[in-house]
């Protein structure tokens, strides 16, 4: 599974007008399931995101994970992290997972982040969403699980 998580102060996220999704400071996770991935790969990737140690600590130092600090996160599925660039200036996919299987991988990640994490908010699977992040920090992580 592929991620990449940004530590945020708020984020949003909108389908059709309509806020889906909506979290104060935590993590954002834009997730890509990849065509090896598995139910237990996904599963890992959302415990070691809610455990990254990437929030500061009393000393201003990076030692608290989301779970620690009691943070939100958003969740949202993106398939184009899994683009393969190494040919040509058009991206490909065919290492992305199926849409059925992305879909289940994307649900089975946030189910465990649900148990993890205080707030878990999601986008819509497969949906044109438009994105809001107030970056905090900027802190930037790329997270691959196998």
């Amino acid at each position: 599974m592929r991620c990449l998580i940004q530590r945020v102060t708020s984020a949003s996220v909108t389908v059709n007008g309509q806020t889906v999704g909506k979290i104060g400071p935590g993590l954002v996770v834009f997730v890509c399931a990849m065509e090896t991935d598995s139910d237990d790969g996904a599963a890992k990737a959302a415990k070691k995101t809610a455990n990254l140690r990437i929030f500061r600590d009393d000393h201003g130092k990076m030692n608290k994970s989301l779970v620690d600090v009691a943070g939100s996160m958003l969740i949202v599925s993106q398939f184009t992290l899994g683009a393969d660039t190494s040919r040509g200036n058009r991206p490909g996919f065919s290492f992305v997972a199926s849409p059925a299987d992305g879909e289940r991988l994307y649900g089975r990640f946030a189910e465990e982040a649900r148990g993890l994490c205080h707030n878990v908010q999601t986008g819509e699977f497969g949906a044109d969403m438009s994105v809001q992040i107030t970056n905090d920090g900027p802190v930037t992580i790329w997270l691959d699980v196998k």
